[in-house]
């Protein structure tokens, strides 16, 4: 008996299949429409491996399914073509990025053609392409114009060896998720999306939609949600107002430090000149330390005082001001009023710097004296002034009333969730559209002008600084509004901005007076079934939420939440290990996670 003659076989389906355009969908007929979308590819290596199979092929077969029952299936794919690891892939095969992404995409295209999936290829998008990062660019000019874009100087996530910024979810166990260097602390002037107004919104979102339950759960913990108060403490011998966010406001009375940030703006100026070195020396100390290694309970608690006091609101107490890495400028507001007696952290640093503790929750409503070590269950407030003998938990809300009346604070709801750092000093990725004129100050690009062109003639020092900056062609411009000398932003696009809305682009590529078809998209968003991997929970199935909320606020879209169903459609592994794009020489050796697969297939698909 001769050998299936596959190749030869498949090969003329395939062709039978592309010449009758059987995948198109028909984007008229809404009647039984299903959108099912895989995550697009990353094309930074020169080909897909068997992981990437283990996506897009129960994917593809499950839409499939749907077609044969009657549906009306529209399956695209596309590349996600910047990024970083695109740009250093191609400077280490010395050729430009530009060209290296063409030779992936190529190469790419025919394996997916080759295993026979029913993508739709008219819908094919390419986010590295001006006629895809002109609207990428008119988005941030969207959000710019209604104040959800902003420019700051701020501590950013460094990675030393890529040489760029790094949002807070791209760093990992304190390292760089791509290259796995340590990461460490800069001060620059970088663009930020305000993806905190919207924190209550993604949070409420979790209930219109059917995700796995473990990627909800990620993104609540991202948010952190919290409730509290907000209290106002006066610097002593000064003007100054410091202000708390603490979920224990029944805990005040047993205030015996404050902690700053050893970033917080108001150290420098709060500093005494006999403890000016000392605080230097240790500011200098914390910004070695990366956040995860700061906040870490299992490390050991460091600080200085800084020669300073605030004034305890409620008994008029004066209480020291330390700075200690264990607060974040990141988290609240940047300080934290420090009650060892009721707080772990708090009570092994006061016991290392012989601080105060003082005990003001009491298990029994009685005082115990000396404490081994804190108490941090609820219990009957001591100590307390007329609070005395208020069960903790009833009073956390009495006391954010008395201080409501004696205007010295405020309820307030916290958030874990930082803005959006969507600044990144490379080359490969869409130009941020800001000139920056020495009359006008920080001027949008027009709509018109767009696409801001990505110009091909750059050099990769590797200083640190955005390539953009060696061709002065691009750098200098003129002023969009006085005409003057001026120069545009240099610093391009975090890549996930580009993903944060290509599902609104694949019904509808072709067209190029906006970003999408509204009628189009009203018709077949939100995604019916979207497919790809939890690693995305906090990065880009974020953003996307994040997107697709501002997009709705802008009544740019009828729907608030991008992807009504997710399946995530586990990993292939080897000793526990994920298989991953940058070893693709032992594909051979990697094991199909057996048990993850049959997860995939008995939820659904």
């Amino acid at each position: 008996m001769s050998a299936y003659p596959f190749s030869e076989i498949e090969q003329k389906w395939q062709k039978r299949w592309e010449d009758t355009k059987i995948y198109q969908a028909n984007m008229s007929d809404i009647a039984k429409k299903l959108y099912c979308l895989v995550m697009f590819i990353y094309p930074s290596g020169d080909k897909l491996h068997i992981g990437h199979w283990y996506n897009y092929g129960p994917t593809d077969t499950w839409a499939r399914f749907k077609r044969m029952q009657g549906y009306n299936v529209l399956e695209p794919m596309g590349y996600d073509a910047f990024g970083l690891p695109a740009e250093n892939a191609a400077i280490k095969k010395g050729i430009h990025p530009a060209i290296s992404t063409a030779e992936n995409i190529n190469y790419i295209r025919q394996q997916l053609k080759a295993i026979g999936a029913m993508y739709d290829w008219s819908k094919e998008i390419n986010t590295s392409e001006p006629k895809y990062y002109k609207w990428t660019q008119w988005f941030f000019l969207q959000l710019y114009k209604n104040g959800l874009a902003y420019r700051k100087k701020a501590p950013v996530n460094w990675c030393p060896n890529c040489k760029t910024v790094l949002a807070n979810e791209q760093v990992v166990d304190g390292q760089c998720e791509r290259c796995e260097t340590e990461v460490t602390h800069k001060d620059l002037v970088q663009w930020f999306f305000k993806i905190t107004d919207y924190a209550e919104r993604l949070l409420e979102g979790h209930n219109r939609i059917a995700w796995p339950e473990k990627t909800i759960s990620m993104q609540k913990n991202w948010i952190g949600r919290s409730e509290g108060a907000q209290i106002k403490f006066k610097v002593a011998k000064s003007d100054k107002v410091i202000e708390v966010f603490t979920t224990r406001p029944d805990t005040l009375w047993g205030v015996t430090y404050m902690v700053l940030a050893p970033e917080h703006p108001l150290v420098k100026e709060l500093t005494s000149s006999e403890q000016k070195a000392k605080v230097e020396q240790y500011i200098e100390y914390a910004r070695k330390a990366t956040d995860i290694d700061r906040t870490s309970t299992e490390r050991e608690k460091t600080g200085v005082f800084i020669g300073a006091y605030v004034i305890n609101p409620v008994n008029n107490e004066q209480v020291p001001i330390w700075i200690a890495d264990y607060v974040l400028l990141s988290y609240g507001t940047g300080c934290v009023m420090a009650v060892p007696g009721h707080d772990s952290r708090d009570f092994a640093f006061a016991k290392k710097y012989a601080l105060s503790i003082r005990e003001v929750i009491s298990p029994d409503g009685t005082a115990h004296g000396e404490l081994a070590e804190a108490h941090v269950d609820p219990g009957i407030m001591i100590n307390s002034g007329k609070f005395d003998g208020t069960p903790s938990t009833d009073g956390i809300g009495k006391v954010i009333e008395f201080l409501r009346q004696n205007e010295i604070g405020e309820r307030k709801v916290n958030f874990k969730l930082r803005d959006w750092l969507i600044s990144r000093q490379r080359y490969w990725g869409a130009p941020i559209p800001i000139v920056y004129c020495p009359d006008c100050g920080e001027v949008p690009v027009p709509e018109k002008e767009l696409p801001v062109l990505l110009p091909k003639e750059v050099k990769f020092t590797g200083a640190g600084e955005s390539p953009l900056t060696t061709n002065p062609d691009f750098v200098n411009t003129n002023c969009p509004q006085c005409g003057k000398p001026a120069k545009r932003e240099v610093d391009t696009m975090d890549t996930f901005v580009c993903s944060s809305w290509y599902f609104l682009r694949f019904p509808n590529p072709e067209i190029d007076t906006n970003a999408f078809d509204k009628a189009v998209v009203k018709n077949w968003l939100p995604v019916d079934q979207y497919v790809g991997g939890a690693e995305h929970a906090v990065m880009h199935l974020l953003y996307a939420r994040f997107f697709t909320k501002v997009l709705f606020d802008l009544k740019l879209i009828e729907f608030d939440e991008p992807f009504t169903r997710l399946i995530h459609q586990g990993v292939i592994t080897k000793d526990g290990n994920k298989m991953s794009k940058s070893n693709p020489f032992e594909i051979a050796q990697k094991q199909l996670d057996d048990r993850a697969c049959q997860n995939f297939c008995v939820n659904g698909l």
